[in-house]
């Protein structure tokens, strides 16, 4: 009986295994003869448990959803377990990134996090990440693709946040990667009672970007999350088209079978509406700063298919496919 020796190389995921008669004195092809055999084989990730933040948000929602669909792990960070509704198999958690000493459950037998920041500044960040990293070995950060790597300061309240988050990840010894998208198109429904009531949207004008599916954020979180080799990169995730807001408007009129027209109002009539409808004074400057500095961008990239293997979904999809939510 001949026996074989077996060898492997190269990465988790990716190895090749190589085998020879024992008889030979060492791996590889010794004699010349040309007759090594190796045969490479691609083996499913590793599957580990991992905490999504944001869990009832709409990216981190269809992020758990896809993690459950790929077969992970899913754990999910909620304020409220019993008003959760998230998909069978997933354990929701109770915690408050405001409070890093809640998280302590949320993150026991964690190895992965992903990461949305919910407050307006980096306040209290670093001691969350220090209880991250006390439990946990990778963070996948969700930003804004308005982040400049070459501006001292950013242009905006929103994409400072966001860089200064990038750098308390970077230099917190943690595994990580970022996601930068550029606008969600589910932003838009806070437009559906505007929609419903009188068919225009009335708002400050915010420059044209390349508007992106909300699905297309979280299927290449969920490949990132569950593959390897995505340690220390910086992904920018673009939709296909570069939109502005009149043209989401009327993209949304042509799903919902009626025309809808964009009405650009004064930044400062736009402050006193939002504030008349209750939304926190820190939060309307945040927005409104963004609406008043932010350029054109003409930035689109094919990230989401060479991650996912599929092209970004147009803003004229998402909006066909959420009809419903604005008639």
């Amino acid at each position: 009986m001949v026996m074989y020796g077996v060898a492997a190389e190269g990465t988790p995921g990716d190895c090749v295994l190589r085998w020879w008669p024992s008889w030979l004195p060492s791996q590889g092809d010794p004699l010349g003869t040309g007759r090594n055999i190796a045969v490479r084989i691609r083996a499913d990730p590793v599957m580990t448990e991992i905490l999504v933040t944001g869990a009832t948000g709409n990216v981190g929602r269809q992020v758990v959803a896809g993690l459950v669909s790929a077969g992970g792990s899913v754990r999910a960070l909620v304020r409220d377990a019993r008003a959760a509704r998230l998909p069978g198999g997933v354990a929701a958690v109770e915690g408050d990134l405001g409070v890093p000493g809640t998280l302590e459950r949320a993150l026991a037998g964690v190895e992965t996090v992903f990461l949305v920041w919910p407050f307006l500044n980096a306040d209290g960040a670093s001691a969350v990440l220090e209880m991250i990293k006390s439990r946990a070995r990778r963070v996948v950060y969700l930003s804004s693709s308005g982040v400049d790597d070459e501006a001292e300061r950013q242009s905006d309240p929103i994409n400072q946040l966001h860089a200064d988050l990038e750098g308390l990840i970077e230099r917190s010894g943690l595994r990580w990667t970022v996601l930068r998208s550029n606008t969600i198109a589910s932003n838009t429904r806070g437009w559906a009672a505007q929609i419903r009531a009188t068919g225009v949207v009335r708002g400050p004008e915010i420059a044209a970007t390349a508007v992106i599916d909300p699905r297309d954020v979280a299927e290449v979180a969920v490949r990132v999350l569950v593959d390897g080799g995505h340690d220390g990169a910086t992904y920018v995730l673009t939709g296909p088209q570069v939109v502005g807001r009149a043209e989401q408007v009327r993209a949304i009129g042509e799903a919902v079978g009626r025309p809808l027209r964009f009405e650009k109002v004064p930044v400062q009539a736009a402050r006193e509406q939002m504030l008349a409808d209750g939304r926190p004074p820190a939060l309307v400057e945040a927005l409104l700063a963004s609406a008043e500095a932010r350029p054109r961008s003409e930035l689109i990239t094919t990230t989401v298919e060479e991650i996912t293997g599929a092209p970004a979904r147009t803003f004229a999809r998402w909006a066909a496919d959420h009809a419903d939510e604005f008639r």
